[in-house]
């Protein structure tokens, strides 16, 4: 028998229809990353493995108990489940320690000091042993959560459940939560995780769901999945988010804004530092060299950048698309200190359409 089997699961609300007929084996020791467009289910699929969500109709069985049978105790199938949220959840008026010693306390039925000493080992797990007599709101977004993944952990769950652990956080804190959930992903544990992050999806995971139209849409490798996905929409939606574009206009071209979206972008990617640093550059130096004197002499041209990454040369490609702006604006520049530069991280490739100049990101 598997761990988690889900048979003909189905959530209905008054005005849309999530999870249509869900089925789906999930065994010990896999670790499952769920993606897809939000709104199609990813959420109240994970609430409904521990019924947070009530399902409309089907059967969810965790190690052999179904939690949709109303004579269920699940307070004991809970215990197995540890679940990380969104927001952290933590006490406010209660120390960081506490918040780990009370549902040991009041679920297990732990002395006080035994309690302590499991907090502060899994607190040393996350890198907070320093942090344990801190109240929440001392501590960082990053830190918090690292406590949340703590908190659950001391209850010694056999499944452990991440409902985008990183959303809430600024992209300054994401890394240090990502780096204990790769972590964890080799300790044993089976997890399943909601997440955007479609690098810890690759490097971490057993299994990936690609979820959209009321159901899993395709169920493959990390491999498989963004390397050759079967279906049209998962197609579609792993060339969308390996791409990322910004339009400048002559009235409109704030390049602090389209470098910190292009550094977010990067960030969730599969390359490496370098060619994220040399994306960040090119993307930078061409502006600087080309982009914005063309603008200065249109008065409606805009261009748009965009960068690629992952394609199946495995490269990572930069370019500009210009409308209403006459001729090469990369023939010639008065910037040569920002040409030489840009050429260094990027070289050109032949064009395939007029008015779109590509060239490839050297890593």
């Amino acid at each position: 028998m598997s761990l988690i089997e889900i048979k003909g699961l189905r959530k209905e609300y008054p005005d849309v229809v999530p999870l249509k007929d869900v089925n789906v084996n999930i065994e010990e020791g896999e670790v499952i990353s769920i993606i897809g467009p939000s709104g199609t289910g990813k959420s109240t699929f994970m609430r409904c493995i521990n019924r947070l969500e009530t399902p409309t109709a089907g059967s969810v069985i965790v190690d052999g108990v179904n939690v949709c049978d109303p004579k269920t105790d699940l307070s004991a199938v809970r215990r197995k489940m540890g679940m990380v949220f969104q927001s952290f959840n933590l006490f406010s008026h209660k120390t960081i320690a506490e918040n780990i010693m009370m549902p040991q306390q009041d679920l297990l039925g732990v002395t006080a000091k035994d309690a302590y000493n499991e907090a502060m080992k899994q607190l040393e797990k996350v890198g907070l042993e320093g942090k344990a007599r801190k109240f929440p709101s001392e501590l960082s977004g990053g830190q918090k959560q690292r406590a949340a993944i703590a908190r659950a952990l001391a209850m010694k769950p056999k499944i452990m459940l991440f409902d985008e652990p990183t959303s809430a956080l600024d992209p300054t804190m994401v890394s240090e939560v990502l780096s204990v959930i790769k972590s964890l992903a080799g300790s044993g544990l089976t997890m399943l995780i909601v997440t955007h992050e479609m690098r810890l999806a690759r490097d971490v995971s057993t299994r990936v769901f690609y979820m959209d139209e009321g159901g899993i849409y395709e169920d493959g490798t990390p491999e498989q999945i963004f390397g050759t996905p079967h279906r049209e929409a998962t197609k579609r939606f792993v060339f969308r988010i390996r791409s990322y574009e910004y339009t400048l206009t002559a009235a409109e071209h704030d390049i602090i804004e389209m470098l910190g979206g292009l550094d977010d972008f990067c960030g969730r990617q599969f390359m490496s530092k370098k060619a994220a640093r040399n994306c960040l550059l090119a993307a930078e130096e061409m502006c600087a060299a080309f982009i914005l004197p063309a603008l200065g002499k249109s008065e409606k041209g805009s261009v748009t950048v965009r960068v690629s990454s992952g394609e199946e040369s495995g490269e990572q490609t930069i370019e500009a698309e210009c409308a209403d702006i006459s001729g090469d604006i990369f023939a010639e520049t008065d910037n040569d200190v920002s040409a030489a530069i840009f050429r260094k991280v990027a070289q050109r490739l032949p064009d395939e359409k007029e008015h779109i100049a590509k060239f490839r990101i050297l890593a």
